[in-house]
């Protein structure tokens, strides 16, 4: 058999709520053991069942808006089904994915759950039938809710084999992965005691414990104790969970089933058989009894039942070895959770290799002499058992009551070596971005509390393989937060601000789409020695992106670009240097977004800054973008010194008489209606610049070499016309701030490159086209300092679009690009987080288990109580139904007057339990109301009968309009007007 690796686990079981108080219980030698609840049913009713047990905390909560579950089918469903699919959820998450990346996949659900107590308990009441009843009734539907709700759709099958439900459960997954059915697969089982028939059984069969307690193994053990439990692992082939870097608990190294068949009665246990299934089981794991540590046995603590199954134990394992076997059952701590009890043995065990040590066995210091422990070979734990260095194997038991039993046989994880950089100084400083989301604001801020106290709970230092793992698992939710950190006490201090009610810094809310991004690539002016030097540092990603400038630069410009910049040499304001340099840091920049997934729908470049535009459109290619800037750079550095650039805060009407006076300047860029740039020589520059300043305006000398974009360029543009240029029409849009339009399929060739040279930069009209034609929500400047933003902010042309930078100046490191793909990420973006990373921060990190509201319950006793008299159901009505004449229902008053959205609503309200405020006019039928098919029909009887006047519609007419309640009563109304015509 295969190697099949535990990644995820979550449970609840009494008195531990969560894996990590589980694991606290089994180590503390506590138990869940307390009085039965009053929902259940009264103790005092019932004595020959006593009146204790194992009870899960809070069993009816049920956060059903996060699963798009009424709540009148909330109300309907088995508590099973209610507690599987958070189980779920948090178990996915523990195994380092966010559920929603599993949706689509042929990822396999195997459930086990003993009997249908739920069914039976209100289906039996003919009277009060329903179809949501009649659907969350059924015990199968157990692993077909998880995988409905999840959209997985791989195997997906509820297992009852009474007792051992949930451990065969386990098995068939690993079947199912080994021969290719499913990639991932959910294990487990659930049990809950929702009333006292069976323990009636147990009692009137002699094995029920008086005091409510399994006592395994014990002197004084006196039958079963029931109790409730849930719990699921993910399971992967080993080998694909190493693939994927996933943290491993433990590895299932084989396990089997077998059937006692024909032995002293269908409910007795038979020692042959148990026997059998442990040799069967170490054969397909390929080990031998000798060499397995310890047992999670069985355990139930009947006389009958220790006594065969220490027989069986011993035959196999009372072999030769060093040191005895150890053995021990998790229902002394919890009861027999019955459906589930595979699953909480599989569970401890998994944790104790995990951990490295193996708890005490409650009730241990009593142990029973007649079961012989010691001459089989076996030992019960009375203390906890340290694990020695290197593998270590153990098996686990469970048995059913009808004669099926499986042995799963475990092994400790692999080691994995521990990736390059993740213990340095370096680590410790990586930043990262740490994501939450939420279904709703207030299940965010619940969420950012949570995270806040589990990191504040971790030893301080670095907090990038922690941002990483939450960008792997907390990210699939419509309400998102993301901040840049460096360490954990930021990280702390970041989340608990964000989760007050007041402060939503990091928040985004919820984005409705996407965000449409253009990037604004910088031209000449903004370089400055060792820029970008700290992204450089900083970043993986920038830093090989720079070196694939370099390297195409390299040939033509006969240097090191990467080491001219980094290495603060002056020479960069040298046009031969400055533009290749640009061109460089240009293109890294936006490399290194695009590999974080932040794809332009436009491209603009400021005069130089459209040479990596173009690489980015795809209309060069970098080595001949290159080639042409060092050929650019290298003209202009040939031209005789002198000249300069003059900004201005007025608009080009008030310098016309300015430029008629001085021959040889003109307008050298439009940035904006009141943002502009002029050129030529410095003496008629500085003339210009005090008429200017005495009339009141604002003006700048540029830091540049050359009078740019002035006929003064004419020798260099000569030289460019001449070069041959491979182009293509670009494919993305190129806001052009040459012609200062859109460009779609012209080609940026020779003709293009020199007349940008001499003409003038029409910044501000080429940023109007690309508003008008993309609509940005975000504008990123490329490039080492910040000035297009600003001309943008000034010119007003993108008011509602956010605007980012990723590297904005000397300081810069790799903070700004992480606050870039935070705010993107907060606005819609599905970064590529990897990116982001160095390899050595890319570690799973636990996490917080996503914590679901607890204001919903659905436990109604008194519904499980039968009408004295049960009548048949009256039959469905075929067409319109009746609808009583009702109160006016709270908040319908917001309708008055529209009478046909009133009726929607309070048939909305009527079909999903909803209260009516709830029901909205954008809220959406099955994304937020959960609407299936059934409910569908049913709200078209509700219509039918609020609303005669439309007349009889058939459900595919309504199909379309079912967007939203809103659309809905529109599409009515035009019904209502079309009839009336």
């Amino acid at each position: 058999m295969g190697d099949i690796a535990v990644v995820g686990i979550d449970c609840a079981f009494p008195g531990a709520a969560g894996v990590q108080a589980y694991w606290d219980l089994l180590m503390r030698g506590g138990d869940g053991i307390g009085p039965v609840p009053a929902q259940r049913w009264e103790a005092g009713d019932f004595p020959a069942v006593g009146g204790s047990g194992g009870f899960i905390d809070d069993a009816d909560v049920f956060d059903s808006d996060f699963f798009s579950v009424t709540p009148r089918e909330a109300a309907a469903m088995d508590p099973h089904h209610r507690l599987l699919l958070p189980c779920a959820w948090r178990a996915l998450e523990d195994s380092g994915r966010a559920p929603g990346d599993l949706a689509g996949t042929e990822t396999g659900v195997f459930v086990g759950v003993m009997g249908g107590e739920w069914g039976r308990l209100t289906m039996s009441d003919l009277a009060r039938v329903t179809p949501l009843l009649g659907a969350g009734s059924s015990a199968g539907m157990a692993a077909n809710r998880i995988s409905y709700h999840f959209n997985f759709t791989g195997p997906s099958l509820a297992v009852d084999t009474a007792c051992s439900s949930s451990l065969v459960a386990v098995h068939l997954a690993a079947g199912s992965l080994l021969t290719g059915e499913c990639d991932t697969a959910l294990a487990g089982g659930v049990n809950i005691v929702l009333s006292p028939s069976l323990g009636m059984v147990y009692g009137q069969l002699g094995l029920a414990a008086a005091d409510g307690r399994c006592k395994p193994f014990s002197a004084d053990a006196d039958g079963i104790g029931r109790s409730d439990g849930v719990g699921l692992v993910v399971l992967r082939r080993l080998d694909d969970a190493l693939a994927d870097g996933q943290r491993i608990y433990a590895v299932l190294r084989g396990s089997a089933v077998n059937q006692d068949g024909r032995s002293n009665g269908v409910i007795a246990p038979n020692r042959w058989s148990q026997q059998r299934v442990l040799d069967s089981a170490y054969r397909r794991a390929g080990v031998t009894p000798d060499r397995v540590a310890f047992v999670e046995a069985h355990g139930t603590g009947t006389v009958l039942g220790d006594a065969i199954e220490c027989a069986a134990l011993g035959a196999v394992h009372g072999v030769p070895r060093e040191t005895p076997c150890a053995i021990g059952s998790v229902k002394g701590n919890l009861g027999h959770t019955e459906g589930a009890a595979g699953i909480a043995g599989l569970i401890k065990t998994v944790l104790a290799l995990h951990h490295r040590i193996v708890p005490a066995s409650l009730f241990a210091d009593r142990e029973n002499p007649r079961l012989r422990l010691g001459e089989r070979g076996m030992r019960l734990l009375k203390s906890p058992m340290r694990l020695p260095r290197g593998e270590s194997l153990a098996g686990v038991s469970s048995f059913g009551m009808g004669g099926t039993n499986a042995h799963a046989v475990l092994g400790s994880a692999p080691r994995t070596p521990v990736a390059a950089g993740a213990r340095t100084g370096a680590a410790r400083d990586a930043v990262g971005v740490f994501t939450v989301s939420g279904d709703t604001p207030e299940a965010l801020r619940r969420n950012l509390a949570a995270q806040a106290e589990a990191v504040a709970g971790r030893p301080r230092g670095g907090a990038a393989a922690l941002c990483w793992s939450s960008n792997r698992i907390k990210t699939g939710l419509p309400h998102r937060f993301a901040v840049p950190v460096r360490d954990t006490d930021e990280l702390v201090a970041a989340l608990r601000r964000a989760a007050g009610p007041q402060d939503a810094a990091g928040s985004g809310g919820r984005p409705w789409g996407r965000p449409v991004v253009a990037f604004l690539f910088t031209g000449q002016g903004s370089e400055f020695p060792g820029m970008t030097a700290g992204l450089h540092r900083d970043s993986p990603a920038y830093r090989r992106h720079l070196a694939e400038a370099d390297e195409a630069l390299a040939p033509h410009l006969g240097t090191s670009v990467r080491e001219l910049i980094l290495g603060g040499d002056e020479r960069v304001h040298r046009p031969e240097f400055a533009q290749p340099a640009l061109f460089a840091v240009g293109y890294a920049l936006a490399r290194t977004l695009t590999s974080l997934g932040i794809t332009p729908a436009a491209v603009l470049g400021h005069s130089l800054g459209e040479y990596a535009a173009a690489v980015i459109a795809g209309a060069l290619s970098l080595d001949e973008a290159a080639r042409l800037v060092v050929r650019r750079g290298a003209l202009m550095g040939e031209l005789p010194a002198g000249g300069g650039m003059l900004a201005a805060a007025t608009g080009p009407e008030e310098l016309a008489e300015l430029l008629a006076g001085e021959p040889g300047t003109v307008l050298a860029a439009l940035n904006g209606p009141a943002d502009t740039v002029v050129s030529g020589p410095l003496e008629a520059l500085e003339r210009i610049g005090r008429a200017l300043a005495d009339r009141g305006v604002r003006v700048r000398q540029l830091p540049v070499s050359h009078a740019f974009h002035s006929p003064l360029m004419a020798p260099a543009a000569a030289g460019l016309r001449t070069e041959p240029v491979r182009c293509e029409p670009p494919a993305v849009p190129v806001a052009s701030t040459r012609h200062g339009r859109m460009l779609r399929h012209e080609l940026m060739d020779a003709g293009y490159w020199a007349d940008q040279i001499e003409e003038p930069v029409l910044m501000d009209t080429a940023l109007g086209a690309l508003v008008a034609d993309v609509a940005p929500t975000h504008l990123i400047e490329i490039g080492p300092r910040g000035t297009l933003l600003q001309i943008a902010a000034r010119g007003g042309r993108a008011a509602a679009a956010e605007l980012l930078h990723p590297a904005p100046g000397a300081g810069a490191t790799a903070r700004e690009l992480a606050e870039t793909v935070a705010a993107l990420y907060r606005g819609g973006l599905d970064p590529l987080w990897e990116e982001l990373y160095a390899p050595g921060h890319r570690v799973v990190e636990a996490l917080s288990p996503y914590v679901f509201s607890s204001a919903q319950r659905h436990w109604d006793r008194q519904a499980l109580v039968h009408t004295t008299q049960p009548q048949p159901a009256p039959p469905q009505p075929a067409g319109p139904v009746a609808v009583p004449p009702v109160a006016e229902p709270p908040g319908a008053g917001a309708h008055a007057d529209d009478p046909v959205l009133l009726a929607v609503v309070q048939a909305v309200t009527e079909v999903g339990g909803y209260p009516p405020e709830r029901v909205v006019r954008e809220a959406r039928f099955y994304e937020d109301l959960g609407f299936d098919s059934v409910m569908i029909m049913q709200l078209k009887n509700q219509v039918e009968a609020r609303l005669p006047r439309v007349g009889e519609v058939s459900v595919q007419q309504m199909l379309p309009a079912l967007r939203s309640v809103g659309s809905l009563a529109a599409f009515l109304d035009d019904m209502l007007l079309a009839r009336s015509a």
